[in-house]
């Protein structure tokens, strides 16, 4: 399983919640429908005045060929390009990881 992880900063001309309205609405029911996609999760600060970031976003794949595919489909372009509407895209950085569940209650 990989994992994609980006902390979001929001475009300029949005406050926070304008941000987490349109990401966590539009935006999710759009990301929903990229191929491949196993799970979709949000976090937001729960202070974001003091945070860096308006949030965290984790897209999980079953590995980095189906993700590349995910964002190379028409979907995953038109994701892209609703993102770029709200999100700082250049100041939200993005990690690729394989994840390794050390514990699980």
């Amino acid at each position: 399983m990989v994992k994609m992880v980006q902390l979001l900063v929001r475009a300029e001309e949005y406050t926070h919640e304008e941000f987490v309205e349109r990401w966590r609405g539009d935006h999710a029911e759009l990301a929903k429908e990229l191929p491949g996609l196993q799970k979709y999760t949000t976090a937001v600060p729960s202070d974001p005045e003091r945070a860096n970031h308006d949030g965290v976003v984790e897209l999980y794949f079953d590995d980095m060929a189906a993700l590349e595919a995910a964002f190379d489909s028409d979907v995953g372009e038109t994701v892209m390009a609703d993102a770029a509407e709200f999100v700082d895209l250049d100041a939200a950085p993005t990690l690729y990881l394989e994840e390794t569940i050390e514990f699980e209650a």
